[in-house]
Formats: C-alpha cells, structure tokens, sequence
C-alpha cells in the first residue's frame, strides 16, 4: 500500500513541476540580465509554501474518496487560481462566504473558517468529511439539523478535478476554499 501511495505522490509532484516549468519556460529570454529578473518575478509567482498545501488538500481528499472506491481527484492549476482569487478577497474579513451567488453554482465548493493561523488543509478536509456521520446513503439525506454537503462533494462520483487555496486572513484567522469540477451535489442523485 505504502509503494502505491509513493508512486502517487510521485507522479503528482512530475505533473506539478512540469506544469511550472512550462510556465518558467514560456518567459525564457536569452538576455542575462533579463533572464535573472524573469527567474526572480516567475520564482515569486509559484508560491512554493503552496506546494505543500496543494498536496494536502488532494491527498485527505482522495483518502476519503477512496474509502468509497471513487476515483482519485486530480489537481487542477485553474481551479487552484480561482480558489486563491477568492481566498485573496476574504483575507481582510475572513467572512465564511461563497464565491457563487445562492443556487448560482458553476463549481462545486467547500470553504472553511479557523479561528487562529495553525489550521491545516488536512484539518478543513477532516471537518467537511466528517459530514459522513450525517449522511444516509439509503434515503439520500442528511441528519436533521445537521450538514452533510460538504461531505457529498468530496465523494461526488462525477467530480475530477479539484483546485484549492488557504490563507491567514488579516485578523490572524485561516480561511480555506477548495473547488470541484464537475460540481456535484444534484438534488434526487447519489454521491456515490
């Protein structure tokens, strides 16, 4: 098991580099000069602490994915800069708010609030998993009261691509946003 999740990893992270490199690339001059500053403004653009945090929202999410023998999400870099675009305009306030007007989704979306800066991607997918024990896969609902939404995004059998964000907002609290696509959550229709 240990050896699949290395060789997972391992590709992920082939993907990733290839996919910044080819950005790198794409403003590659000749010049020396001009080559320092584009390597100086391209290395400020990948934000390598993202890195990180990229693989922990793919990985928690896939866990729990495969638990229900769902496909593995893969990382989408357009779903990832929309979700920072977002996670950027609630850094002053840190508001637990959508980027999609009620019932106007085109994504699906999970977002997050953590009061204080240590929270985790691992921590906002652990919260929004931890729906499961409110969902009832016979009658397709959630508990009473209670919320389960998040949950069912994350196991959507459709949904493959995920791009998400984090940031410590202005107050010293963590806001976190993940995006899927396709968007799940149909009313009448399974997760799974």
């Amino acid at each position: 098991m240990k050896s699949h999740l290395l060789i997972f990893f391992f590709f992920f992270f082939l993907l990733f580099v290839t996919s910044q490199s080819s950005l790198a690339s794409e403003t590659y001059h000749h010049d020396t000069k001009t080559d320092n500053e584009t390597i100086y403004r391209v290395s400020k653009q990948l934000c390598w602490g993202c890195v990180g945090d990229s693989l922990q929202f793919l990985f928690a999410h896939n866990l729990v994915r495969a638990a229900k023998w769902e496909l593995p999400l893969m990382w989408d870099f357009q779903l990832q800069r929309y979700a920072n675009w977002w996670a950027g305009q609630r850094k002053a306030d840190c508001k637990l708010q959508h980027s999609f007007p009620e019932d106007g989704f085109k994504l699906g979306e999970n977002i997050y609030w953590g009061s204080g800066s240590t929270w985790t991607p691992t921590d906002a997918v652990n919260a929004w998993s931890g729906e499961e024990k409110y969902y009832t896969y016979e009658t397709n609902t959630c508990e009473a009261g209670q919320m389960c939404g998040h949950y069912t995004q994350i196991v959507w059998k459709s949904t493959r691509r995920i791009g998400c964000a984090r940031v410590v907002c202005d107050d010293g609290d963590v806001f976190m946003t993940c995006n899927y696509d396709p968007v799940g959550n149909y009313e009448g229709e399974r997760p799974y």
